[in-house]
């Protein structure tokens, strides 16, 4: 059974560290979609068990209002990732997103890990989802096998920071750099039938090039973009929500095919232009995004 939560909206995926409470006690107030308490690069090593503990109340006791957790936990090469899957799943976290994934292997590594803390919780099995970032030129090669690699997977994320450092150069800027990741990572992810993240934009004082970048990736086929302040949330809903004549395209669309399919007739044309079968799935999906977003209330 494919597990509700799956499909679901994530335009925006924002970062927040588990050390800092002020932070993490009431991110729904700004919207996001799903938010990502991170267990890794933002907490330093000695502090741990003390984000741990933060993450384990903050799940237990935080009504998020129906964003979705994610937690980044500990790269598979630390000594620290066991005791974050066990705290995140104890916690019930939505989502575990595991750093610097690499194989198919080490999603399978992290699902057995997941499914043993499932049974000694007594959450649900399969009740835990996983999402991978890929952050090396390994790990973004190997974008399909991770892509097919577990049921629970719902998608991959690029870490534009840790990619860019392994291919030998830097984020410049004009993404040409992350070019052929992003391509690469988005038909993986659309061959696989999972979603696809594109890397946080970290200038905050450029929100043109940010709404730029933004609407690159979601020309490119991106479900969302990972977030590192609440003042990107909107930009990024903006651009991914359909617009309204978007909308009644899209319905247009699926009720002249509808109707002349019905009656055997193959050749469609909406508002002059000519259009085929073709066209039927996209604006199917473009009626699904705007209900989901709540900017659509009709009937198809």
């Amino acid at each position: 059974m494919m597990h509700p939560n799956k499909k679901r909206l994530r335009r925006s995926m924002m970062f927040l560290n588990c050390q800092k409470p002020g932070l993490i006690k009431d991110p729904y107030i700004y919207k996001p979609d799903s938010i990502m308490l991170d267990l890794e690069d933002a907490v330093a090593e000695n502090q741990k068990d003390a984000a741990r503990y933060s993450l384990y109340h903050a799940l237990q006791e935080i009504d998020y209002r129906g964003v979705e957790r994610v937690v980044r936990i500990n790269g598979l090469d630390t000594p620290h990732w066991k005791e974050d899957i066990r705290v995140c799943v104890a916690g019930g976290a939505d989502t575990i997103r595991i750093a610097k994934t690499e194989t198919a292997q080490d999603v399978k590594t992290v699902e057995e890990h997941v499914l043993a803390a499932e049974k000694e919780f007594g959450r649900p099995e399969g009740s835990t989802l996983l999402m991978a970032a890929l952050e090396s030129c390994k790990g973004v090669l190997n974008a399909l096998e991770v892509c097919q690699s577990s049921d629970r997977l719902i998608g991959i994320a690029l870490s534009g920071g840790d990619y860019t450092k392994d291919l030998q150069t830097t984020i410049t800027g004009t993404g040409v750099e992350l070019m052929g990741a992003r391509q690469h990572m988005i038909m993986a992810a659309r061959a696989a039938g999972v979603q696809c993240w594109d890397t946080v934009f970290t200038n905050l004082d450029d929100m043109e090039g940010f709404e730029n970048e933004t609407r690159m990736i979601k020309m490119m086929g991106f479900d969302g973009k990972s977030l590192v302040n609440p003042r990107q949330i909107a930009i990024v809903h903006k651009v991914f929500t359909p617009s309204e004549k978007e909308i009644i395209f899209a319905e247009k669309v699926v009720r002249e095919i509808d109707d002349k399919k019905a009656k055997g007739i193959g050749v469609f044309t909406v508002d002059g232009k000519m259009i085929d079968i073709a066209f039927y799935d996209g604006a199917k999906r473009t009626l699904a995004m705007a209900k989901a977003a709540g900017v659509y209330k009709g009937d198809l």
